[in-house]
């Protein structure tokens, strides 16, 4: 089974494509360094920081397989040349790194190279993991080499025919597009809640590899707010999702939520503008939900100081000549009536859905982006946004792609994107050919004994 982990597997994509065409032998020095722990900790207290790092990077949703003991590894991610599997990151001794001393792991994480000297795929991301600090490598190594099960379980060998399987040429990628591994500069951000927030941004959380878009040869066009306003504009689509900008842009990006909106969000994955779906469900529930409010408020708080990076984007204002009509009985407009029939119960005749539980659709960053896989997406395959310890309660989108059609489909789609003052652009029924295509349309689980009534 393939578990989908969208921003990593794109990176996937971009190492084995490469592998093809490039053809110059790169190596990389030891990772410097550049610190000191800043004071002697109880072994006890290092692994369970460590344990909290390893959840704030989310490292359990790539090595982990489904159904596998966790961290042991076999995560499938198919690349458009074969398939790679990630690693065995337990302590066991001949199947995993339990044998790694600690420089052989910091040089795998944060400059992406393995121990026999080959580069890692840049599944892993390196590149922003090259600006986590001494200290919290530190922690990671006690966590994974003293806090984790082992489990000798052999890594699984890539799917990919020679030539292409040859490894030399991620060190040219990884010679040209990842930075070595520095010490991350807190003196740029004047305060000290917003330089802990973009280092966990820019750093651990590597929200650039999913959320930064990517240039031609796949890396990302900027790991740093220093980079310039291509830094978290949002990604291109990968896996049939379309992952959203999360700098201050009016309509597609967060700039119509406040700083407890977006710590709402990661800590529920659900707010009054959105819900998780995709990738994010997994960071959700493997990663946001678990860290402390003060670090959700320092990544909340360094996002808000990130401007739009579109001038022409004009703030959202609700328009309810939509909705008046629905209340009226006036079902004419394009769509409108699908809409009606499917739609209402949840996200209501007004587009503003329920606090919490039914996202509302006026406004919403996802409804509105200039690129509409990801609405047509849900719409084909519903989503589930699942419980979280702080909102347990569990909520399910059923999919509607098994019984409308491509232009039914595009017709409720364009509804809701001009719709309550949305401004989307316009969707074709070729363009909701397309996504069904790429995606595993099903109706939905019925009881015992009940029919879909055809």
């Amino acid at each position: 089974m393939t578990k989908t982990i969208p921003f990593k597997r794109a990176a996937a994509n971009l190492a084995a494509t490469l592998c093809t065409v490039l053809g110059v032998m790169s190596t990389v020095p030891a990772v410097a360094q550049t610190q000191t722990l800043a004071q002697p900790q109880s072994e006890a207290a290092l692994i369970a920081h460590g344990e909290y790092l390893a959840r704030a990077g989310d490292c359990i949703a790539c090595h982990t397989a489904a159904s596998g003991k966790p961290f042991a590894g076999g995560l499938k991610f198919d690349t458009p040349i074969g398939a790679i599997y990630s690693t065995n990151i337990t302590p066991a001794h001949d199947t995993g790194i339990g044998a790694w001393t600690f420089a052989q792991f910091d040089r795998a994480v944060r400059a992406g190279v393995k121990p026999n000297g080959d580069t890692l795929y840049p599944a892993m991301p390196y590149p922003s993991y090259a600006r986590l600090s001494d200290d919290d490598m530190h922690a990671l190594y006690a966590y994974f080499t003293k806090g984790v099960a082992p489990v000798e379980q052999k890594n699984r060998a890539v799917d990919i025919v020679w030539p292409l399987s040859m490894r030399w040429p991620l060190g040219v990628w990884r010679h040209l597009f990842a930075p070595q591994p520095v010490a991350f500069d807190a003196k740029h951000y004047d305060d000290p809640v917003l330089a802990r927030g973009a280092y966990l941004v820019q750093g651990l959380g590597h929200c650039g590899a999913c959320h930064t878009p990517r240039a031609a040869t796949m890396q990302e066009r900027a790991l740093s707010d220093t980079d310039g306003p291509a830094f978290l504009a949002g990604g291109a689509s990968i896996d049939g999702w379309v992952p959203s900008s999360l700098r201050g842009n009016p309509r597609t990006g967060v700039g119509a939520w406040s700083e407890a909106d977006l710590v709402q969000f990661l800590k529920t994955g659900r707010t009054q503008h959105s819900a998780a779906f995709g990738g994010m469900t997994d960071v959700v529930q493997h990663s946001m939900q678990h860290m402390s409010d003060a670090d959700l408020t320092a990544i909340a708080r360094y996002l808000k100081t990130l401007p739009s990076n579109d001038a022409q984007e004009t703030p959202y204002a609700y328009d309810d000549t939509a909705a008046r009509a629905l209340r009226s009985g006036d079902a004419t407009a394009p769509g409108a009536a699908v809409y009606r029939d499917n739609c209402t119960a949840c996200h209501r005749s007004d587009g503003r859905g329920y606090n919490r539980v039914f996202p509302a659709l006026g406004g919403n960053p996802v409804v509105q982006g200039k690129d509409a896989t990801s609405l047509i997406h849900v719409l084909l395959t519903g989503s589930t946004l699942a419980g979280t310890q702080t909102a347990p309660s569990s909520f399910t989108m059923p999919p509607f792609g098994w019984r409308l059609n491509d232009q039914e489909v595009a017709d409720v789609s364009n509804f809701v994107r001009h719709s309550w003052g949305n401004a989307g652009s316009t969707v074709s029924a070729d363009d909701v050919a397309r996504v069904r295509k790429t995606v595993k349309v099903e109706p939905p689980p019925m009881p015992p004994g009940a029919s879909l009534g055809h």
